[in-house]
């Protein structure tokens, strides 16, 4: 039986893990995770690794927690995997996620983007289509949980094709 094609493009969309409660005094910016969220970053990352779940590229928010949840991913995966820190992904909404994401090389067979809710929601809903988002995530997208979309076609600058989940792994449910 020959083996399933490659699909176009690949999509990881990862929402930041737990982050502690901002200090008196500290921007939501600098919030970073507890101790739970450094677990569950951590556990996601392994679960990824050991399904040969590495992207070619992750795009990051600068923001604290997000930057934490992504150093999980190259303490699993490789030292060599390439982070971007993006700052328009700190408080950048949908629109701002579709075109980072529609920009990239054509060459680039995968992206991982580490994000905020309820963007990365909305990004995935809009991906999926609601009746299916509705049924993968039906208590939404919970925080340090990676969503794994395989397009046909790739994403342009205009829009973000209809695409396939093929993996979701949550840290609350680590049996996935």
């Amino acid at each position: 039986m020959p083996a399933a094609p490659a699909p176009v493009f690949r999509l990881y969309l990862l929402r930041h893990a737990k982050a502690a409660w901002a200090l008196p005094g500290q921007k939501d910016f600098d919030r970073t995770l507890d101790d739970a969220g450094f677990a569950d970053a951590e556990i996601v990352a392994d679960m990824a690794a050991d399904r040969g779940l590495v992207p070619d590229l992750v795009l990051c928010s600068t923001a604290a927690r997000c930057r934490q949840t992504a150093e999980a991913f190259r303490r699993a995966m490789s030292e060599d995997l390439e982070i971007r820190y993006l700052d328009a992904l700190y408080a950048g909404g949908a629109n701002i996620y579709r075109d980072i994401i529609g920009s990239q090389d054509d060459a680039l067979p995968s992206l991982m983007v580490v994000g905020h809710n309820p963007v990365i929601e909305e990004i995935l809903r809009e991906i999926l289509g609601e009746e299916t988002a509705a049924t993968a995530i039906p208590a939404g997208y919970p925080p340090g949980a990676l969503a794994v979309v395989d397009f046909d076609t790739r994403p342009s600058d205009a829009a973000l094709p209809p695409g396939k989940l093929t993996a979701w792994l949550d840290p609350d449910r680590h049996n996935l």
